[in-house]
């Protein structure tokens, strides 16, 4: 494994894997065994970095979510684990009644809520301090004043460590972290978006975004990211579930962009001369990126995590960078 650190203040800042686990649906679709199993693999292999959210998985049983904190809380329990695992949670979006949703009933990111939601991740993950708090969606009926604020008390507590943000407009994340600074507190320091090697439609409106994606780092978001050496991406769907290797599995809509024969192109190109499969290709772009990018892979079992660990040892020469930079 290899590592990079997350954070800039010494009291905060983390040495994490530089691939991350999502633990998205483990103990609701993903079962507890398998998810165990997967955990303690990816242990096993060096990964520090496990990433989940309040809100998971509330759309498979209808619910508030979770599950996912609680199924970590309880392997934490059983294996000992301690501070030396970095786990990474959200709040904003957890719906707030069952048969509900984020985009019509989410929680938000009021003071209140963000000091309620983050003890109740706590109590479910079983830890003193949550190593990195994300706002998980934007809240535009609370000032962004409140949610700095906000953030900023729990860390001041010793009950947050780093804060992140995910699928905001590049606007309101640098609009957070100038007030921050300007009142001496800390800001959003990762950054978890959509990213993978195939680049979407910017201009497809979603339930959350009218006006085009916000969850993907586009080229507004990449340029910050270039622009302020203290950030980190955290790439969520970096293999577009499955898409790029499995039979069956479409690209999402929002990926019908130009480019993207010629960027699968070189993808299979470099994949043939590695000797690597597609998906390894992808992560190993990531991980040796000029930018500080950290994939976050899903797996619903062992082999699946056992092909991404394989990435993090492959070694891309310098021309296959620039051609899977290059292609358009």
């Amino acid at each position: 494994m290899k590592y990079r650190t997350i954070g800039t203040a010494p009291n905060t800042r983390r040495e994490v894997s530089v691939l991350a686990l999502g633990a998205m649906l483990f103990g609701s679709r993903t079962d507890e065994e398998t998810s165990f199993a997967v955990l303690d693999r990816y242990v096993e292999a060096g990964g520090t970095f496990i990433d989940t959210s309040d809100n998971y998985a509330f759309w498979e049983d209808g619910g508030q979510g979770g599950q996912s904190e609680e199924l970590l809380g309880r392997w934490r329990r059983s294996r000992g684990v301690g501070d030396e695992i970095v786990i990474a949670t959200k709040l904003g979006a957890r719906p707030l009644a069952p048969g509900t949703g984020y985009i019509d009933n989410a929680e938000g990111l009021s003071a209140k809520v963000i000091r309620e939601s983050a003890e109740r991740s706590r109590d479910r993950l079983g830890v003193a301090r949550l190593d990195l708090l994300y706002a998980h969606i934007e809240d535009r009926k609370v000032p962004l004043q409140e949610t700095v604020e906000g953030f900023a008390e729990l860390v001041a507590e010793g009950t947050v460590g780093l804060l992140g943000v995910s699928n905001h407009a590049t606007w309101r994340v640098e609009r957070a972290r100038a007030l921050a600074a300007a009142a001496g507190l800390p800001g959003y320091e990762v950054l978890q978006y959509a990213h993978s090697h195939l680049r979407p439609r910017l201009d497809v409106p979603e339930g959350l975004f009218p006006d085009g994606s916000l969850g993907h780092a586009g080229p507004d978001l990449l340029s910050y990211l270039r622009a302020e050496p203290g950030l980190t991406l955290v790439a969520y769907s970096p293999l577009l579930k499955g898409a790029y290797t499995r039979p069956g599995v479409a690209l999402p809509g929002d990926f019908d962009h130009p480019g993207t024969p010629a960027r699968l192109k070189v993808l299979r190109e470099v994949a043939q001369e590695t000797g690597a499969t597609v998906n390894q290709v992808v992560l190993a772009w990531q991980i040796g990126a000029e930018l500080p990018i950290v994939p976050l892979v899903g797996a619903s079992s062992v082999a699946q995590l056992e092909e991404s660990l394989a990435a993090v040892d492959l070694e891309l020469t310098a021309d296959q960078r620039a051609r899977l930079d290059g292609a358009h």
